[in-house]
């Protein structure tokens, strides 16, 4: 196998014999018997019934795991970060610490001295945007730590200003790559594989890099397969350890004289160190890419590649390679006949369920790991960073979401504590005025209509000012939705990602039997012993977009709290609500009669006006014929769903089988009649001047 690139552009040309390395003095590695055996065809396609085929290179289970199990056994060795080992080793390497330090001090240094002349001079806030993008360029002077260190900043909004979050965040892993052949002496060296034995074809330059590693095209040999092969950075390691040694220190040092900042520093440096040393062992990102994948296999919008376990290792990882078009390249991808929205709120469905169902999701989803395929399928790349929700913490998302729109912003200030922002005897009371005064604001319109940087801002204002600690997790739930929104705002300025996100929120709020989401969609649905039968109308318009939405699923955890031991109050309301539906479709069916009769049979029946001789006003004839016209749009969004199915109502009629529920029936049907007996009693004992008065109200 031969490599070779002319006029600036790369190609690889096969030649039937021969090396890249003939005439150099090194040789390329002899495959030894072990390793040669891991080099096997895989299984052949299978046919199915309907005379399609599994994938090609499908492998067979078995083979499968103990391939994984090899790559395992070659990133046995692999780095795990250990604040003790760094400490024990950087201790006896005075002038080498030194050096760095040096560097960092001289940067930093620089920088902090401007703040300190800006706050001397009162422009503190005037510069924020100014020295931002200083230190984001810092940052990338410093190298990958510090670029990486630098993007974990600009998840967190309890430590920088909003400016600094928005301009960390526009850090891009975009260093020089390194030499070629050191990457090819890796691939060799960790797959224990000459070249030639591996690869029919290479490309001779990366087509991608990042900070820790950069990225080849390839051709498998044995199977004719295109991949992708992602190579480590030499040395990467070093530099990293020696970085993080030295920012921990400096961690110390912000714990103990820095006042303004609330958050434990150096907690937050060691989780952010670990996670970047996970991204340093490419097995452990294949096992991410391969667990990703098995949640979403089932998508038809969504694709994951595959791992090549064959051919990954702890400094080497080999996967499926994926044709298509960055997220934020917009024009190209309408070239292809697709619609970047579309993309979008593929993004934003599939992130929602990452977040919130699956608890297991993709942390950073910037455009150069988001693409859109030429079958208009949105593909994830680049798994090393992966984060998970914890359980409690997915319905609190949702109920957060709930009291932001019924503005209960007490309710908002406890749900710090189930998120884990705030420690249990940290008073809220303070933070609820913070709450409202952001939100009364940003609520002038619908929370649909808000945009999610603007909640995301307002939040961060908050967050910054209280003694927050926002778990990386949740960091890196903003940090995914908001470059969703921005991705989605290239081709829509008026895109907003809550209104996208309407319909998962709404089918997880009507399905979900989780006791807390069940408890959130009363709130929502209840309001001073009134149902807000609006409310229900367009959860049930908005679920409906959703793919997952099943009609005989909804209102089921609901129908079940009505049945439990605990449903008391939430009956009494059910029962004083079935009265007023009840009361609405009666006194609209005889509003039907009235119009459809002739005017001679009004005059006998109604005395000629029904309003009078209902003994209502307008207005309240008005307000039950809306509510009775409502609940039948309601059962008919209901009916109309595909998978409709009438034993919705079984739980409903199995009330009446029950003691409790039958005593709910009873007094359901007491209400009613005493409310339209009242009715009617009231139309009796009506003298004629109050006839008159209300037979002037039309």
């Amino acid at each position: 196998m031969t490599i070779v690139s002319t006029g600036g552009c790369s190609f690889v040309a096969v030649w039937p014999c021969g090396s890249p390395y003939k005439g150099s003095k090194r040789r390329p590695r002899t495959a030894t018997r072990a390793a040669l055996v891991e080099v096997r065809p895989r299984a052949p396609p299978v046919l199915r019934s309907d005379g399609s085929a599994t994938p090609v290179f499908a492998w067979d289970r078995a083979e499968d795991l103990q391939a994984e199990a090899r790559a395992m056994a070659r990133a046995a060795n692999a780095t795990v970060y250990s604040p003790e080992n760094l400490a024990g080793k950087y201790s006896s390497r005075p002038i080498q610490v030194f050096r760095r330090t040096l560097e960092i001090l001289v940067a930093l240094g620089s920088f902090g001295v401007k703040l300190l002349i800006d706050q001397r001079n009162g422009v503190l806030d005037k510069n924020k945007r100014k020295r931002a993008a200083e230190l984001r360029k810092i940052f990338t002077r410093l190298g990958p730590t510090f670029v990486k260190l630098g993007q974990g900043l600009s998840t967190r909004p309890d430590i920088c200003p909003p400016e600094y979050l928005e301009e960390l965040s526009e850090l891009q892993d975009a260093l020089p790559t390194f030499p070629d052949a050191e990457a090819f002496a890796c691939i060799e060296r960790e797959l224990g594989l000459s070249l030639d034995s591996i690869y029919s074809s290479i490309s001779a330059s990366p087509i991608a890099a990042a900070s820790l590693g950069q990225v080849y095209k390839a051709q498998l040999k044995y199977s004719g397969q295109i991949v992708a092969v992602k190579v480590q950075r030499p040395g990467i390691e070093e530099a990293i350890e020696l970085d993080f040694y030295l920012v921990r220190g400096l961690g110390f040092f912000i714990n103990k004289y820095v006042d303004i900042i609330s958050s434990d520093v150096v907690a937050l440096i060691d989780e952010f160190a670990r996670r970047v040393y996970q991204e340093l062992n490419y097995v452990q990102e294949g096992q991410n890419a391969r667990r990703f994948r098995k949640l979403y296999a089932d998508k038809e919008d969504v694709f994951v590649p595959d791992i090549f376990w064959d051919y990954t290792s702890g400094k080497v990882l080999t996967m499926e390679w994926v044709d298509g078009v960055k997220l934020n390249e917009q024009a190209a991808i309408e070239r292809q006949g697709l619609k970047v929205l579309d993309l979008v709120n593929t993004g934003i469905q599939c992130s929602l369920r990452q977040l919130l169902e699956y608890g297991y999701f993709h942390a950073d989803p910037h455009p150069g790991n988001l693409l859109a395929t030429p079958e208009g399928k949105l593909a994830f790349l680049d798994f090393g960073m992966m984060s998970e929700t914890p359980e409690e913490a997915r319905s609190a998302i949702i109920g957060h979401v709930v009291h932001m729109v019924n503005r209960d912003y007490e309710a908002m200030a406890r749900d710090y504590y189930a998120l884990d922002f705030l420690s249990p005897d940290v008073d809220v009371s303070p933070i609820v005025p913070a709450l409202q005064n952001f939100f009364d604001d940003a609520l002038n319109s619908t929370v649909s209509e808000l945009n999610f940087k603007t909640i995301v801002d307002g939040l961060g204002a908050v967050l910054y000012q209280y003694p927050f600690n926002v778990p990386a997790y949740y960091a890196l739930i903003l940090r995914s939705l908001t470059v969703l929104e921005g991705l989605a705002l290239y081709a829509d300025p008026n895109f907003k990602v809550l209104a996208a996100s309407y319909p998962y929120f709404a089918k997880r709020l009507l399905t979900d039997p989780n006791p807390y989401l069940r408890d959130a969609l009363i709130e929502l649905l209840f309001k001073d012993g009134r149902f807000r039968w609006n409310r229900l109308e367009n959860l049930l318009v908005q679920g409906r977009k959703d793919r997952d939405f099943s009609a005989k699923e909804a209102l089921q955890p609901v129908l079940k709290l009505l049945l439990g031991p605990n449903g008391e109050e939430l009956r009494t309301l059910v029962i004083k609500e079935s009265v007023r539906v009840t009361e609405a479709v009666v006194v609209g069916s005889m509003v039907d009669t009235y119009n459809f009769i002739p005017d001679v049979m009004r005059t006998l029946i109604f005395n000629g006006n029904a309003r009078a001789y209902l003994a209502m006003s307008e207005t309240e004839l008005q307000n039950m014929i809306q509510l009775r016209d409502q609940v039948f749009r309601i059962w008919g969004l209901m009916q109309s769903s595909e998978n409709f199915d009438p034993a919705l109502l079984q739980p409903i009629l199995q009330v009446l089988q029950q003691p409790e529920a039958r005593s709910l029936g009873s007094r359901v049907i007491g209400g009613i009649t005493q409310r339209l007996a009242a009715r009617l009693l009231q139309q009796v004992l009506r003298t004629p001047a109050t006839t008159t008065g209300l037979a002037s109200i039309s």
